[in-house]
């Protein structure tokens, strides 16, 4: 029988991190990031891959129409992603759908796309 960790051995266990990102004031938030813990891998490959495709960088938005993801799904997997320094601001912005500006994403380090492609080696 699999024991369901809770918030309180997550926290404890470890460097004090569930190793995915989750909102700690909302049970539901923490709930959602265990479930999706054995995925978290291959969204984040994802993400990154769709980063990579792109010619100019990609909103958040951008990013989530093109891979069908709900934005509670790809935001926090980007995030993760900048935060391992394989994704950057590319300090330009661009019109979400709604009219607000929205940063534009891009991989970090080479800047050519058989830098990136090297860079990043998927199957």
């Amino acid at each position: 029988m699999t024991k369901t960790m809770t918030k309180r051995e997550a926290v404890i266990s470890g460097d004090g991190t569930v190793g995915i990102k989750y909102q700690e004031h909302s049970a539901t938030s923490f709930d959602a990031a265990m479930d999706i813990e054995s995925d978290a891998d291959t969204l984040r490959g994802r993400v990154l891959r769709c980063i990579l495709g792109s010619n100019d960088g990609l909103t958040d938005e951008e990013m989530q129409s093109t891979m069908n993801l709900n934005p509670s799904t790809q935001r926090p997997r980007r995030v993760e992603l900048v935060e391992r320094g394989l994704v950057r601001d590319s300090g330009l912005q661009r019109k979400t759908r709604s009219g607000r500006n929205a940063v534009v994403w891009e991989i970090s380090g080479p800047k050519s796309a058989g830098e990136k492609r090297q860079m990043f080696m998927f199957d």
